[in-house]
């Protein structure tokens, strides 16, 4: 099983810390035939040379460790879909704003090469007439300049929200949690409905992420007051943090 806690050190260094309570020091330090050893706030080994950082134990940085590593993890996952969804909107919009100044010559190539396709729809037996290919191309000849303008603008506005989210979720913000399940429940019905119309592999599969991740969020995070809200979730995330197993220890010896 891997060990996100000493992935995350190989990434970043161990995060080192010498308290100024002599009796939390203690047990975060050891002597090494090397010299001093101070313990990672992060994977929980001891590391030879001097602490990365230091002073009272209330001043320790915040240092993601165990349950809490792997959720923050997920939640630059999470962030990475909604980066692509957002490159992937961005190039759609672009293509929309194109389309909107070529229409004429699109329309024209594509009255041009339709009849050329006839023949060899024929002999793989696909009837362009029915097609809701055709069909969806030639409504999209009749949307006005002004329609694709807006459509191109709403499609940067939903990449933009999209980035937003990213941001927040991969540097685990709170605003970034509430922000991406509001927005991804708001456009579930979107993704029902297209869902209903037509079963794709990648339909349902973005669907069943989307729901995974808002129950994920929810629950996890505490949002919206569930399991005792953000209180409760802060609460926890101290609890769990080594500095403070450690100050409870000493505290427990004293």
């Amino acid at each position: 099983m891997m060990d996100w806690a000493l992935r995350s050190c190989a990434w970043r260094s161990h995060e080192t810390y010498s308290p100024d309570e002599e009796s939390l020091r203690a047990r975060l330090t050891v002597d090494t035939a090397v010299g001093q050893a101070w313990r990672c706030l992060r994977c929980g080994n001891f590391v030879p040379g001097e602490p990365r950082r230091s002073g009272p134990a209330d001043q320790a940085p915040e240092v993601p460790h165990g349950r809490l590593l792997r959720d923050r993890m997920l939640m630059r996952l999470l962030a990475a879909e909604r980066v692509v969804r957002a490159l992937v909107l961005l190039i759609v919009a672009v293509a929309i704003f194109k389309f909107r100044g070529a229409k004429g010559t699109v329309r024209e190539a594509f009255d041009a090469e339709l009849p050329l396709l006839r023949p060899l729809a024929d002999q793989i037996g696909w009837n362009i007439d029915d097609s809701k290919i055709v069909h969806g191309i030639d409504r999209a000849f009749s949307l006005s300049d002004t329609t694709l303008f807006w459509l191109g603008v709403g499609v940067c506005v939903y990449a933009g929200l999209q980035i937003a989210e990213a941001v927040g979720l991969w540097l685990v913000k709170r605003w970034g949690e509430y922000l991406a399940v509001i927005a991804t429940s708001i456009f579930l019905p979107v993704e029902i409905y297209e869902l209903l119309e037509r079963v794709t592999v990648l339909r349902l599969g973005a669907l069943l992420i989307n729901i995974a991740a808002i129950v994920w969020l929810v629950w996890s995070k505490r949002l919206f007051g569930l399991r005792g809200g953000g209180a409760a979730y802060h609460a926890e995330h101290s609890a769990e943090s080594l500095l403070t197993v450690e100050r409870a220890a000493a505290a427990k010896a004293a």
